[in-house]
C-alpha cells in the first residue's frame, strides 16, 4: 500500500515525507489568477481603449467580447469583422484593444474573459459622451431702464449626459433656474432662466452663460447689457476764477450725462427771470457785466426719454474791491503781530530793571570811630576816638 502511495505522489509531482510509517505530501501553494478591467468614458467620435489584465496568469487564454457576447479578440486574433477594433497590446498578462470613431451604438458592457476552470469574467462599461451644441443666450428686451428687472435665458441642446449652466455678470456669479428636458436616445436639453434688477452701473457689463459638461470645456455665450437711465447733471464755472465781482463776466457750463444722451438742456433762475442780456449757447450760460441784482439760484435742467434731472448754482456778486481787501488784512495782521512782540519785550525790560533797583536801593557802608565799642558812654567814646585817631580823617560815608 505504501508503494502505491509513493507512486501516486511521484505522479503528482509532490514531495513525499515519511514520518511514523505515514507518507505526507508537501505541494507548492497555487496563486489565484485575478482578471481586472476598467470602465471607459469617451466622447462621440473619439477612441476608446479597453484593457483586460491578468495577475499570475498560467498561460490561460484571454478574450474580449462585445455587449452582444460576440468575440472581438481571441488572444491576438480578431474574429469580428469590424476594422475599428485594433490590437494595441497582447501578452500573457494583458489584452488591450482600441475602438476608434466611437458612436452612441457602441455604448454598453464589454466582457473580458479568462479561460480557467471555472472561467473568469470582468466587465468594462463604455459610456459615450455627447457634448452640447453651442449655447444660445436670449434677452427678454434689448434695452432695460434703470431700476427695472430683466430676464435672460440660456439653452444648451442635445447633450449626454445633461449639461449644467452657470451665469456671470461681470465678475459676479448669479444664480439661475434650470430646466432639463429629455430627448431621444437619452439626449438632454437644458434651459436656464436668469432674472435680476439692473442699475446704471450695469450698462455695458457682459452677462455670460457658461456650460459645464464632461465632454467639453469653456463653452459659453455672452451678451452685453444696455441700460437706459436719466441724466446726471453738474454745473461747472468756466470763468471767472475765484469770487465773482461786479463788472466781471461769467460763464456756467451744464454738464449732463445720460443714456440716451440728453436731448434738451434748459437754464432758469429760481423764483425770477434770467438777466435780460444773459446768453444761452447749447449747455452754456453766459452773463456779462455782473452786478448784485443778478444774485440768486441758477438751475440747469437736462432731460431724455427716461426722465429729467437738474443741478443748482448759487450766485453771489461781491464788490469790485472785494478781492483787494484780503492782502491789506494780511498786512495789518503782520504789523499787529510785530507791535505786540515789541511791547512785550519792553515790558520784560522794565520788569527786570525795576527788580534790580529795588534790590540795591539805600545801601551804605559807614565807618564809625574806633574805640566806640569799648566806651561806657558816648562822651567816653568821643574822647577815645579823638585820642586814638589823631591822623585819621573825618567820618566818611560811601554810597554805592
Amino acid at each position: 500500500m505504501s508503494q502505491s502511495i509513493v507512486m501516486m505522489l511521484s505522479k503528482s509531482k509532490c514531495l513525499p515525507v515519511v514520518m511514523m510509517s505515514v507518507c505526507l505530501c508537501l505541494c507548492p501553494a497555487v496563486q489565484s489568477q485575478n482578471l481586472v478591467t476598467d470602465n471607459v468614458a469617451v466622447v462621440e467620435g473619439e477612441v476608446a481603449v479597453i484593457s483586460c489584465r491578468v495577475k499570475n496568469n498560467d498561460d490561460s487564454v484571454i478574450q474580449l467580447l462585445n455587449p452582444n457576447r460576440q468575440t472581438i479578440y481571441f488572444r491576438d486574433v480578431r474574429p469580428l469583422k469590424d476594422a475599428r477594433f485594433q490590437l494595441v497590446n497582447f501578452s500573457d498578462n494583458e489584452l488591450r484593444v482600441s475602438l476608434s470613431n466611437v458612436t452612441l451604438s457602441d455604448e454598453g458592457r464589454y466582457v473580458c474573459q479568462l479561460y480557467t476552470d471555472p472561467p473568469q469574467e470582468a466587465y468594462a462599461d463604455i459610456t459615450v459622451l455627447i457634448p452640447p451644441g453651442n449655447p444660445i443666450i436670449e434677452s427678454r428686451e434689448g434695452q432695460v431702464i434703470e431700476g427695472n428687472e430683466t430676464e435672460m435665458t440660456c439653452t444648451a441642446m442635445g447633450s449626454k449626459p445633461a449639461a449644467t449652466i452657470r451665469w456671470m455678470k461681470g465678475d459676479k456669479e448669479l444664480q439661475g433656474k434650470s430646466k432639463v428636458e429629455e430627448m431621444y436616445d437619452t439626449m438632454f436639453t437644458v434651459t436656464s432662466q436668469l432674472t435680476f434688477t439692473v442699475t446704471k452701473e450695469d450698462d455695458g457689463v457682459p452677462v455670460v452663460c457658461i456650460v459645464d459638461h464632461p465632454a467639453v470645456k469653456d463653452v459659453q455665450a455672452q451678451t452685453y447689457l444696455v441700460v437706459h437711465y436719466k441724466p446726471e447733471v453738474k454745473i461747472v464755472v468756466e470763468f471767472p476764477d475765484g469770487l465773482p465781482r461786479e463788472g466781471q463776466n461769467m460763464e456756467l457750463s451744464c454738464q449732463a450725462k445720460g443714456k440716451p444722451h440728453p436731448q434738451q438742456i434748459n437754464w432758469v433762475k429760481v423764483d425770477d427771470d434770467l438777466p435780460s442780456h444773459a446768453l444761452i449757447t447749447g449747455p452754456d450760460l453766459y452773463i456779462e457785466n455782473l452786478n448784485k441784482t443778478y444774485n440768486g439760484t441758477y438751475r440747469c435742467f437736462a432731460a431724455n426719454s427716461v426722465g429729467e434731472s437738474y443741478d443748482d448754482y448759487i450766485l453771489y456778486v461781491y464788490d469790485s474791491r472785494a478781492g483787494e481787501g484780503a492782502p491789506r488784512a494780511v498786512d495789518h495782521a503782520v504789523i499787529g503781530g510785530v507791535v505786540a512782540v515789541v511791547v512785550f519785550a519792553m515790558l520784560c525790560l522794565l520788569i527786570i530793571l525795576g527788580r534790580y533797583f529795588a534790590r540795591h536801593k539805600g545801601t551804605y557802608f559807614t565807618h564809625e570811630a574806633k574805640g566806640a565799642d569799648d566806651a561806657a558812654d558816648a562822651d567816653t567814646a568821643i574822647i577815645n576816638a579823638e585820642g586814638g585817631h589823631n591822623n585819621s580823617d573825618e567820618k566818611k560815608e560811601y554810597y554805592i
